[in-house]
């Protein structure tokens, strides 16, 4: 049987709302925002515990300092600064997510940080140092990327990452999100997209062309209105495609060695 994670985005917000509370309900992982794009001591511990509560795996969403551009904007950083500011993050969260009684099981860096370690390997340097420095379990990566091979060059897990509710180029980027389409808004759409991403190791770009994306854990983004309806309308097309959902990650924070997928 094909298995797969389905994460979220969360705590980027002011406060834990009923929208979020809706998405765990489907999730099975969640990376919280650790303060630099956005988020704070109090969400990250009330999403913390919401996890906990329904057996959601808790992952670091890092990002560069920005909140006015929400971590969006490319900042330019030596490498040892950055790999720094990413165990900040790790620790501040780290302590909010302890104060509950849980502990962090990945990373996942944000936005632009996101995009960059995919492409520059001082960049993803950075990351995987810092991923290391903590103890921090697993990166969560884009599948085919620069971030993917300098990992696992260290014996770092790498978890492929595919978005459903995100426009792929012919080449497997994603659309900038400028971009006419490159952000699928309808939870059918996106549910389907979430069983071809799972079932074809692959999906359909914007211009038609079909394009190979490895995929170990689904994304839904968590940052607009109408998250909760499309993590139930992914949950429910991936359950009818026969497609099981679970973390990735196994009790006490361990990964195993090889992908779920078989």
């Amino acid at each position: 049987m094909l298995v797969v994670d389905l994460n979220a985005d969360l705590a980027e917000g002011d406060e834990l709302s009923e929208g979020d509370l809706g998405v765990l309900a489907e999730v099975t992982s969640a990376s919280l925002a650790c303060g630099f794009h956005a988020g704070g001591p109090e969400v990250m511990r009330s999403t913390a515990e919401a996890c906990l509560a329904r057996g959601v795996t808790i992952g670091a969403h890092v990002s560069y300092r920005d909140r006015a551009g929400f971590g969006r904007r490319a900042v330019h950083l030596p490498p040892g600064e950055l790999e720094g500011q990413i165990v900040d993050q790790w620790e501040t969260l780290a302590e909010q997510v302890g104060a509950v009684g849980g502990t962090l099981s990945f990373v996942k860096p944000h936005g632009a940080l996101y995009h960059q370690m995919g492409v520059d390997p001082d960049v993803a340097a950075a990351v995987v140092g810092a991923v290391l420095r903590t103890g921090g379990g697993a990166l969560v990566a884009q599948a085919g990327t620069v971030a993917c091979e300098v990992a696992r060059q260290v014996g770092l897990r790498v978890v492929a990452e595919g978005f459903p509710d995100r426009a792929y180029l012919a080449d497997g980027r994603l659309a900038p999100r400028s971009e006419p389409g490159a952000v699928v808004e309808d939870p059918t759409a996106v549910g389907r997209r979430a069983v071809a991403l799972t079932k074809t190791d692959g999906i359909e770009a914007l211009d038609g062309t079909w394009t190979a994306v490895e995929v170990e854990t689904l994304c839904i983004h968590g940052d607009h209105e109408g998250a909760a309806a499309t993590a139930r309308a992914v949950r429910a097309a991936l359950a009818a495609a026969g497609v099981a959902v679970r973390s990735f990650a196994t009790g006490g924070g361990a990964f195993p060695p090889d992908p779920l997928r078989r």
